[in-house]
């Protein structure tokens, strides 16, 4: 005899549930947008129309040498200005019905507690497209103006903050090609190390604390790395490790990692001093109380962090564009 619907086994037996909760598999590391919390880069702003940025753009040319009866000069110099920056919007609802809540309440639910592993998942995607949007080049037009927008692979293009890179050289980002010359990342570490340089005030001031690359760059960094330096990682008690871990991978002291989310190709050297996300107070993943739409049996929960990505100072911030890409070469005849 046929099953008359979901057969004998279905019906008397419970399915095995193993975890406490759904195994994600679907987010990213996330990894800028977490290190930013951490590093300092996250800035708050206690109201304000705008996030502004006071500058000191220019030397005061009054000085010089004078003979000894001339006037001395009295020309008024401007020496300050500011960047404003838009405040942006990112949000997002996560919403269930009360059949939902009633359905997996009690003894009816796998897990301990449904509605809280829904608002899990909107936070975590929530951080997921942040950290998309800061990752980003600031399009469309309502997204974070992000790293590639703020740190440009053509920094002498475009305006960052209402000040145009294409009149006023101060306030343009470091830019160099990594882009091999015959073997792989062959350039990847003169390129790093011009950047550093550029980006720093006599070598050892402003210096980049971080640079956040792609996964094929970052490995392609640890290639290029020679083998004695290798071998003063090496574990000898037990096991010989001839790589890094990826926590200790560093350049000039800058602390080295990738985000599956970054551009690829790219590298990118910022401190925590020039670089800046600043949010309006009581606005960074704001979670808002439930609420129910008076003519349908649902729940809506909104969460929203208002900000931005800014510099005070784009020449302490650099990139290194094209480091999978091979120089082209053209022969004239």
């Amino acid at each position: 005899m046929a099953d008359p619907n979901l057969g004998e086994i279905a019906s008397v037996a419970w399915e095995k549930k193993f975890g406490k909760k759904p195994t994600d598999v679907i987010f990213n590391s996330r990894a800028f947008f977490f290190s930013m919390q951490e590093d300092g880069l996250q800035e708050s702003a206690d109201g304000g129309r705008v996030f502004e940025y006071g500058q000191e753009f220019a030397e005061n040319t009054n000085f010089h040498s004078y003979g000894e009866a001339d006037e001395l000069d009295t020309t008024r110099i401007n020496v300050f200005d500011a960047l404003r920056y838009d405040q942006k919007i990112c949000a997002g609802t996560v919403v269930f019905s009360e059949l939902d809540r009633l359905r997996t309440e009690g003894a009816g639910g796998k897990y301990d507690d449904y509605i809280a592993l829904k608002l899990e998942n909107g936070k975590n995607s929530h951080i997921a497209d942040m950290n998309r949007q800061l990752l980003g080049a600031g399009i469309p037009a309502n997204d974070i103006d992000g790293i590639q927008f703020v740190i440009s692979t053509t920094p002498t293009t475009g305006s960052v903050g209402g000040v145009n890179r294409a009149t006023f050289s101060f306030h343009r980002n470091r830019q160099n090609s990594g882009a091999q010359s015959a073997s792989a990342y062959d350039n990847l570490r003169s390129a790093l190390t011009t950047t550093y340089n550029q980006c720093s005030l006599g070598g050892v001031k402003n210096t980049p604390r971080w640079v956040l690359t792609d996964r094929p760059s970052f490995q392609g960094y640890e290639q290029i790395l020679v083998a004695l330096e290798q071998i003063q990682e090496m574990r000898v008690k037990q096991n010989a490790d001839i790589a890094f871990d990826n926590e200790m991978l560093k350049f000039k002291g800058a602390s080295m990692f990738f985000d599956e989310d970054a551009p690829a190709g790219n590298a990118y050297l910022y401190n925590n001093t020039n670089l800046k996300v600043p949010y309006l107070k009581g606005g960074w993943m704001k979670m808002y109380p439930p609420r129910d739409p008076h003519n349908q049996l649902m729940i809506v929960n909104k969460l929203a962090t208002f900000c931005n990505m800014a510099t005070n100072g784009s020449r302490h911030l650099g990139v290194v564009n094209a480091t999978t890409k091979k120089i082209s070469l053209f022969r004239y005849t």
